[in-house]
């Protein structure tokens, strides 16, 4: 059974990809690599949803969500971090659009 904390860590998630979707959600890849408040944002967001994940914890994020590849979650908050002037805005864009309606859905 889920912790309140842990509850409260998903939902912090999905608000997070939702205002992701809020930003950035008709955009194309063009629209988006050009709009540089929408890429702050977007990236502002990543951070806090890769936090949360890694603080819920590798075991329970593996029973919540199986195909949400945990290294490599942990290696984009990494890059967000500390690494922000490597970031490719394609991956991020690709994010977006591939991986975080997955995770949304397994929240």
């Amino acid at each position: 059974m889920p912790s309140e904390r842990e509850r409260q860590r998903l939902i912090d998630i999905i608000d997070n990809i939702d205002a992701i979707r809020a930003y950035a959600g008709a955009m194309d890849f063009a629209g988006f690599a050009s709009d540089r408040k929408t890429i702050d944002a977007t990236e502002r967001y990543l951070q806090r949803i890769t936090e949360a994940v890694i603080k819920i914890g590798p075991e329970r994020m593996q029973a919540i969500a199986p195909a949400l590849p945990l290294s490599a979650v942990r290696g984009l908050g990494n890059m967000l971090r500390h690494e922000y002037d490597c970031i490719d805005l394609r991956s991020i864009f690709n994010t977006l659009t591939d991986d975080l309606p997955t995770l949304r859905a397994a929240c």
